[in-house]
Formats: C-alpha cells, structure tokens, sequence
C-alpha cells in the first residue's frame, strides 16, 4: 500500500537552478510511500514488476514519481512542455530510491529528471520507466505461434525515437525468468537499474526503452533464474557484437548501409538455377588470405576475393559461417550471434559492402547457415533463461554427442520463429542469394550418430525427426514465397527422398542438395593407383543411376582437405606430375558431369598441404608454373562450363547426357555426351592411366569434323602435349552403337572435350 505524502511544485523556465547539497544526508533513511518489500526486492534486483514502483503513478492525493538511480546525488522532476514546473524528489532510502509527491494533479504528465552526481555534475535525462508497453500483441501471437518470420524486427535491439525521444528498445524472450535486465557500461552492468518490463501473456518477452542510449553502446542481458542464478546472456537477436573473445552484444542500426546492387537483384528474381551455371567458390574469410597475423577485413576482401573469383569464372562464392561465434576452431559452425556478422571482419555495414561488391561484380553470395545445433557457450543460447529455451529438453534429443553441442528444439514454436525469421533476416538485410543448410541429416534423424536405446522414436515409432521435417517444410516454403531466386541447399548425406523436391510434392523444399555419395566414390576412385582403376569403374558411373533423383551440387568441400584428409592434390596418387595430371582428370571430370559445381579455396592452385584455419592459403604456388596450370584449366573449364548450354541447362533432366563407353574398363576409359536442343553438343572422354592410348577408336554422334575445344594435357595446363592438333575426324565406321567413330589419341591421365564442327 502507497502511504500519503504531500509535495510542492515551484515553477520556473530554467532547470539550472543550483541545487540543495545533500551530502550531509547520505546515508540517512527518510520515511517513503512505497512498501519495504518493494524497497527489498528493488534493491536485490527480484521485483518482478518494476513499472509498478518505479516511473509516475497516480494516487488518490497526486501523483509519485519514483527512480532507482544510486548514483545520484539529488534528483528534481522536470515537466516536459507547459510550463516546465520543476518538483524535488526526496531521497528515501541511500541505495539511490527516489521519490517526488507532487498533490492535487491526477493527469499524468511526460517529464525528465535533473540528476546532480557526487562530483557536482548535472545531466538531465528521460526516465526509462516513464515510457508504456511497446510490443504489439499480434507480434506476441505470431512469435508464439512459430509464423513470426520479421521476429527482428520486434526482438533485440533497436534504435527508435519514442515521444520525441531517442534511444534503444530493447526485447528479449525469456519466459522462465524472474527477472531480466540490460547491462553495459552505461549502467556500470548493474542490473538493477533498467529492469525489464515482462510482456502480457504467456509468451515471456520483456522489453525495455533505454533513453538516449545509441548506437554502439554495449551490452548484455543479465538473466535472473528460477533458482536465484543469475547469467549474463547475449542477445540472440544482435546485430552485431564485440570483436571475440569478448562477447558483449552491441547496439547498431541495421539499415544504414546505402545499397547499389539493384540490377544483380532483379535478374536474380527472374532466374530458374536449375538451368543457369552454378560454379561456387566456396571459402573461409578467415583463412583465405592474411595480412601479416590478420586476417583481411570484409572490405579487403570485397575487392581482392572478387578479383580472384571473377578471373576464375566462378559464379558465387559460399562463405563458410559468418555468424558471430567464440571459437575459432569451430570454423563458424557453433554460433552464438545468429544475427551479427563476425566482428572479427568488420562491422555489419563492411559486411553488406562485401556482399553489395560480389553482386555489382556479377557474383552471388551463398551463406553457410547453422540451424542444427548451438554450442553450449555460457553467454549464447544455452539454458536461456534457466531452463531449456532453445534446446530440446530430454538430453536424446537435445544433445549432439558428435560436435558436443545442443539441438534447437523444433517443436517449440518460438524457436521456428526464431531460426525462420533469422534466415529471412540474411535474405533481407544482407541480400543473400542462397543459404546452404548445415547438417540436415543430423537434423532429420532422431538416431543420428545414436547407439540403441539413446534415441527417443517419434510419436509413430519411427526414427525420423517429424518437428524438424515440418520446419524445414516450412523454412523453404517462406523462402520460396518471399524471395524468388534465393537458392536453399542441403547438407544431406543419406538416401532421403525428395530433399529438393517442392514441398506440395512431399519433398522438404529445397532447391539443391549437396551429392555427397558422388563426392565421395569419385574421391575414392582416384586415390586409387592407376593399375587398379580398371576394376573400379563403376565409381565413376554409379552416380548416374541417381543422378536426377535430387537436383544436384557436386562438392568438392572443406571438409574433404581437413584432419588427415590431405589436400585434393595430395590425395592424388603418383609422382608429383602425375598428383597434378590427376587433379586436372578430375576437374575436368567434374565439370562433365551433371549437377552444379563447387570447389574449396586452394584447390584452384593445387594446395599441397590441407587447410588450416589459423593459417593463410599458400598463394606462393601460383609462382610455379605447374600450379598455375591448375589455375588455367579451372578458369578455361568454368568458362565453357558457363558459356555452353549443354553443361548446365540439362543437369535435371536425362535428356542431356549419354554415355558413349560405359565403361571400358579394361583401359579405364569413360566417354559420354552433353547436349541440349538448339546447341552443339560436347563430347568427354577421360582416360585414368598414365599411359597415353594412341589409335583409341570412339563412337562419335556425327559426321564431320570435331575441334578439340579443351585438352588437360595441353602444355599451357602443365601437361605434356599429348593430343590430337585440334581437330579429329569422324569416320563412317561404327562403333559404340554409332554409326560414326574416330581414332583418337588420348593423352596420359586426361580429359579431351571434344565439339563437332558439322559435315
């Protein structure tokens, strides 16, 4: 109950009247009107409504305004507008409560509050608890419902002027607290001084106004538990953070960059990918390329990676996680700052430079994007708010015994709503041109990487993850809707069918999967010695068995050149010659084969040594000739891969290949044929010994003459020349079920591409 006290207002135009010294005061208790178990809880910072005692209120004799601020000196309460009536605020208690009785006035009015510290300074602010509720109830609804895909918009921090004012407002989700506050060295990270308001109903978000405090500012939110434990919790939803170890969120203003990438995006609305050239550069920001022990900022690498990829003829490049995250022997894959760009590369304004750069240079932008798990880091996601916020509950289904991280539970709404509108955010504010799902496989299977009896089966006794299979439905589906263009890939290992099927055909939505069972029998196969490839041809050919099964990407990742994998050139077998003649083999390979293409950095040059996260790419090998070779053949294969239809317009459709010798085992020779209606088609053949095949007879498609358009062998690529002088000829002598051939002389461990010039 509120106890009477009277107080008087003095009218002035000024509020820099000296005021009263109260040193001789400090310490004194002076009777107040607000209950001692209020006082109790607001100094132990365990009120659980801190907007019923603090700020302005109406009694039946007046008004009280009231303050927390232990800092102060003396506090006056200035009215704002009128006649700026000033009314003293009585000390009641030396922690710092304040409050001013002001009688005979039931309207409530906006005011300020003149502050004098304990070294004479005067500053006047405007009290945080002076401002009313600013969510909406429909952002509650759909938060709460899982449909809120602009959740930040309306959570973490955000710069906004409220009634005249400026400052931040600050929203956080945490329905289990008892208490949650915002913290930084603008409150000397006391959380007792900007308490949050809880949010009405059920959901649990609080929410806070903090006047006049700007951009950059740091901060936390201290989270006090149902136990009485207290953590200190980044926000989820900052846009961007301090630069690590630290890790603090800071406060930005996430729409201040100036974009001028408007052509890129409206091409890109209008393109189908399954019938463009996708060739994508995949790529580590911290590692690519340093200066001296640092790595290059975004900025730095807007120009130099662009350069690099653009001569290259790739047409995107994938960035490995960029997301804020505290380890950097994680490589970005357990994140704390779903929001944030990494600090470690600039601010998020450097960020959206690189991006805006890739698309006025023609190059997209794919993002590596971690949905299956988080790590346990005490300041991220973990245990939010002192229970199971974001992690699913039971240990078997929460807990990632691989990574010895913690699983987002699907089934909570709230959580769809916070990984869905984090998506969205990327698509959004940072124009992203497709996300590439991490894991997927580890995210669809309730067994995954589980012994008997330490997974729970589903509600139908069956060992898929129905929550996660109804998010990423769902996660596609709103991609699809409302970014046409935007390219979802999978990160899927097994035998599931329709991974990239429309999800109202039953599949889960996305528009590639990674063909990581291709990746891996083609490695196989060419680590294998020469002399022994002959009986294991149908690693080559098996991936067309199910090659239009799924729309396809065909990796050659980061993951294939770490711990002990060597690199792609190391994996090679023979001398160094042959390790290079082979990695040539297999490129051009590739670049026949359906599916969409991506490479790791390094392998453009023949890395020798596998990737390291803490180092540098070793950019001394394009020095030597035999590397630069490498380099020229990935170029001259991306060119043609993107200039000819026949390469990419049929990677879906088994119109576009045949096989012309499947295989000749016997010489570990394979031939097949690209082709699309209105273009010529292109003819591959590869041989996987080092022994050269003179006389090689081969079914053709044609009559005429076919120019030799590439040879891996050709001495600009380090070959040894071998080859046919450009030109072949085909001969009315049947041959592989064609009426055409032509002898060929096929050179040591390498591919011929081959183009009829007509009759």
């Amino acid at each position: 109950m509120e106890r009477k006290r009277t107080g008087t207002a003095t009218t002035t135009t000024t509020t820099t009247d000296t005021l009263t010294n109260v040193s001789e005061r400090m310490g004194l208790h002076v009777d107040s009107i607000l209950e001692p178990r209020d006082v109790e809880a607001l100094l132990r910072a365990e009120h659980v409504d801190v907007f019923s005692v603090l700020g302005i209120h109406v009694l039946a004799e007046g008004l009280v305004v009231r303050a927390f601020l232990p800092d102060a000196a003396e506090i006056r309460v200035v009215e704002r507008g009128g006649e700026g009536a000033l009314y003293p605020a009585t000390k009641t208690y030396a922690q710092g409560i304040f409050e001013a009785l002001i009688a005979d006035r039931q309207q409530v009015f906006s005011y300020e509050l003149e502050v004098l510290d304990f070294q004479g300074e005067i500053c006047h602010l405007r009290d945080p608890y002076s401002f009313g509720p600013q969510l909406k109830p429909e952002d509650q609804s759909l938060f709460s419902a899982g449909t809120h895909y602009r959740a930040y918009e309306v959570l973490g921090a955000d710069l906004r002027c409220i009634d005249a004012v400026d400052g931040t407002y600050f929203a956080v989700w945490a329905p289990s607290a008892r208490r949650v506050s915002v913290v930084g060295d603008f409150n000397h990270w006391d959380g007792r001084i900007h308490c949050m308001r809880r949010s009405l109903g059920a959901v649990g978000i609080w929410e806070l106004f903090v006047p006049n405090l700007g951009e950059g500012s740091i901060y936390k939110y201290e989270v006090l538990g149902l136990e009485g434990q207290i953590q200190y919790k980044s926000d989820p939803f900052a846009k961007t953070a301090e630069v690590p170890p630290k890790t603090a969120s800071v406060v930005y203003g996430a729409n201040a960059f100036c974009w001028a990438d408007e052509e890129w995006m409206a091409w890109r609305s209008t393109r189908n990918w399954l019938e463009e050239p996708i060739a994508i550069y995949e790529m580590h920001p911290g590692s690519w390329r340093r200066s001296g022990e640092t790595p290059l900022d975004y900025r730095e690498l807007a120009h130099q990676l662009v350069a690099h990829v653009v001569e290259l003829g790739f047409t995107h490049i994938e960035l490995m996680p960029v997301a804020e995250h505290p380890f950097d022997g994680s490589w970005g894959y357990q994140v704390t700052g779903y929001f944030a760009p990494s600090a470690r590369f600039g601010s998020p304004a450097d960020f959206a430079y690189l991006v805006d750069y890739c698309h006025r240079h023609s190059i997209g932008v794919i993002l590596d994007w971690v949905p299956g798990h988080f790590p346990v880091d005490e300041h991220g996601l973990a245990c939010f708010d002192g229970t199971s916020l974001y992690e699913h509950p039971d240990p078997r289904q929460g807990w990632h015994p691989d990574w010895k991280t913690l699983i987002f539970n699907y089934g909570r709404e709230e959580v769809r709503s916070f990984l869905i509108s984090n998506a969205l955010f990327w698509l959004e504010y940072y124009h992203i041109d497709g996300l590439r799902v991490d894991a997927v496989t580890s995210m669809i299977y309730l067994d995954y990487s589980r012994k008997e009896g330490e997974w729970v089966p589903n509600d139908q006794g069956g060992r898929e993850n129905l929550d996660a299979i109804a998010f990423l439905k769902d996660l596609n589906s709103a991609v699809c809707a409302e970014y046409p263009g935007v390219m979802m890939i999978a990160e899927e290992s097994t035998a599931w069918s329709g991974v990239s099927k429309p999800v109202s055909a039953g599949g889960l939505g996305f528009g590639f999967k990674w063909n990581l069972g291709w990746m891996n029998d083609v490695l196989r196969y060419m680590q294998m010695d020469p002399i022994c490839r002959h009986r294991h041809q149908s690693h080559l050919t098996f991936g067309m068995t199910y090659a239009y099964h799924e729309h396809f990407v065909l990796p050659f990742s980061h993951d294939e050149v770490v711990h002990g994998k060597r690199s792609l050139l190391h994996k090679m077998p023979g001398d160094t010659w042959q390790k290079l003649a082979n990695l040539r083999l297999l490129y051009g390979f590739m670049y026949g084969h359906p599916g969409k293409k991506l490479l790791f950095m390094g392998a453009e040059f023949a890395q020798w040594e596998e990737w390291k996260h803490q180092s540098q790419l070793d950019w001394h090998l394009l020095d030597d000739e035999a590397h630069c070779g490498i380099f020229r053949w990935l170029r001259d294969l991306n060119r043609l891969y993107c200039e000819r239809g026949v390469l990419h317009r049929t990677d879906t459709s088994p119109d576009g290949f045949e096989w012309i010798e499947i295989p000749d085992s016997e010489n570990s020779v394979i031939a097949f044929l690209r082709c699309v209606e209105g273009e010529k088609s292109l003819v591959f053949v590869c041989n996987f010994t080092p022994r050269p095949r003179e006389g090689y007879r081969l079914g053709l498609p044609e009559a005429g003459s076919y120019r030799e358009v590439l040879n891996s062998d050709a001495s600009v690529y380090g070959g040894s020349g071998v080859g046919n002088g450009g030109r072949v000829e085909a001969e009315e002598v049947a041959c592989h079920t064609r009426s055409y051939s032509s002898r060929l002389r096929l050179p040591p461990l390498g591919v011929l591409i081959l183009e009829s010039l007509g009759a």
